[in-house]
């Protein structure tokens, strides 16, 4: 169950800003609340469970000690991207002439997310814990921050400290991608 709790929190914390919470903004300034969060879910489900099977599979191929080393140094990437940012491209929203408005989520999302940092995230965590709790985990931290920048979105509007959230979730990340890597050079050097 930790890797659950673990997932939850850290997706949580990295869709913070990421690119897919602008687009959730985004879109729930044209569609109705529900139809966004919807489609959120639906595509979050289906990236993150690809996620976790890509992350089972490293974890068959690669040592323990090396999968928590690289996944320490990724959470520190993590942590970069964090502070660098994200910005909502127009490109992204690929999806524009579908007539339903739940399918326009659904791919927007499911394309932004290929190769973002939370769908990278939900990789590396189901390195090293349990692919049902990961997945489960990440689904529900990802849906929450983007239900939390919507409901924020339409109630408070620009007034939320940007810069303040993201320099927190990036230094979470570092102190994980530290642990991480710490407790991977351990290992390496016991084995």
């Amino acid at each position: 169950m930790d890797g659950f709790w673990l997932a939850c929190g850290l997706i949580f914390l990295a869709e913070l800003g990421d690119k897919t919470q602008l687009v959730a903004l985004t879109l729930a300034t044209r569609f109705r609340a529900p139809v966004v969060l919807w489609g959120v879910l639906a595509a979050t489900l289906l990236v993150h469970l690809l996620s976790v099977a890509l992350g089972g599979l490293s974890a068959r191929l690669l040592p323990p000690g090396w999968v928590e080393l690289l996944s320490g140094l990724a959470f520190i990437g993590f942590g970069l991207w964090t502070l660098r940012g994200d910005r909502l491209d127009e490109n992204d929203a690929a999806a524009r002439r579908l007539a339903s408005p739940f399918l326009m989520v659904f791919v927007t999302f499911f394309l932004a997310e290929l190769g973002d940092k939370t769908m990278l995230g939900t990789v590396t965590l189901a390195a090293g814990h349990s692919a049902l709790g990961v997945w489960l985990g990440s689904s529900l931290g990802m849906v929450a921050s983007d239900g939390l920048a919507i409901w924020l979105g339409q109630h408070l509007g620009k007034r939320l400290p940007e810069r303040a959230v993201s320099r927190g979730a990036a230094a979470i990340f570092f102190l994980v991608g530290v642990v991480y890597s710490v407790q991977g050079v351990m290992a390496l050097r016991a084995g």
